[in-house]
Order: C-alpha cells, then sequence, then structure tokens
C-alpha cells in the first residue's frame, strides 16, 4: 500500500518538476544561446541528481530512483523549453 502511494507521489513530483523547468526555461531562458545546445539538458539533470541526492541521502524513505527521476524530468524539462524556444511555439502551461 506504501510503495504505492509512494510511486504515485513520485510521479506527482515528475510531473511538476518537469513542467515548472519546461515554464523556466521558456519564459525567463529564452534570450540566453547556451540553452539552446545538446549538453543543456543533460547538465541540468546532473544537477537535479546531485541535489536530490542530498535529499536523498536525509530522508531514508527515498531511495535512488528518486534522484533519478527528478534528474529525468529536470533534464526532458529543460529539452521541452528549449524545443518550444526554437519552434516558436508556447504551449498551454499554467501558472505565472
Amino acid at each position: 500500500m506504501f510503495s504505492l502511494l509512494f510511486a504515485l507521489a513520485l510521479f506527482v513530483a515528475a510531473i511538476a518538476l518537469h513542467s515548472t523547468t519546461r515554464r523556466f526555461v521558456r519564459n525567463r531562458l529564452r534570450y540566453v544561446d547556451a540553452i539552446q545546445k545538446s549538453l543543456a539538458p543533460v547538465v541540468a539533470g546532473g544537477a537535479a541528481f546531485l541535489a536530490a541526492g542530498a535529499v536523498v541521502a536525509i530522508v531514508p524513505v527515498l531511495g535512488i530512483g528518486t534522484a533519478l527521476s527528478a534528474a529525468f524530468a529536470v533534464g526532458s524539462g529543460v529539452a521541452a523549453g528549449a524545443r518550444d524556444i526554437r519552434q516558436g511555439t508556447s504551449p498551454i502551461v499554467y501558472g505565472p
């Protein structure tokens, strides 16, 4: 029962990280040339993995899968935001 709840919470957190990162890249980093490089999602995902790894080390309930999913969500959000900028599209992502 608890593993299902943790999996659901992890899924919701990954969606929130992805959409927040995508919106941040699209709105705030629109004119930054480095975000258009192919290495930008990897660097952002690696930084998120290190940050989540520190949290995982402190909280015993979380595991390495949590850090990996956070890193993947941030990296894919950066890639999607950069793609939105290149294509000139602005999909509806609610929030300021």
